[in-house]
């Protein structure tokens, strides 16, 4: 999950957008902006090193 969130954080974006229809006036419009997307990526880079570090200490 952190890897796509990295990699192509549009794509969780486009599957996210399909759950908010019925919920959300419209889905289209609450596409996050470049910033926001970058901000994925930061947040997916965090998750996967945490998630190495402790798989590390298990070893």
């Amino acid at each position: 999950m952190g890897l796509v969130q990295v990699i192509r954080p549009q794509l969780l974006w486009r599957l996210n957008s399909r759950l908010q229809r019925g919920w959300v006036k419209n889905p289209e419009g609450t596409e996050p902006t470049g910033k926001g997307y970058a901000m994925q990526r930061v947040t997916g880079a965090l998750f996967l090193a945490v998630a190495t570090w402790m798989l590390v200490q298990q070893i």
